[in-house]
């Protein structure tokens, strides 16, 4: 059975990333343990932002210091 803090956290993380424009569609966003892995294919939706690598990073941080997760695994191929 899922954890529910994993799951709010999940929530939360896909939440952060529509907000900033971010198309994870092609990718497996999840958090597991505490920890929020971004694995995949992530592209900028259009009006997004141009630089998604440090996008994500500016996502992960954000959660990191919100305490939401632990720890975050960006395991992404970036296109445009």
């Amino acid at each position: 059975m899922a954890d529910p803090n994993d799951v709010r956290a999940s929530k939360q993380l896909r939440s952060e990333l529509g907000r900033k424009m971010i198309d994870v569609t092609q990718a497996d966003v999840r958090v597991m343990h505490g920890v929020a892995y971004i694995r995949g294919v992530v592209k900028g939706i259009v009006g997004g932002p141009t630089d998604l690598k440090s996008a994500l990073l500016q996502v992960g941080n954000g959660l990191r210091q919100k305490g939401i997760v632990k720890d975050v695994v960006i395991d992404a191929v970036y296109r445009q």
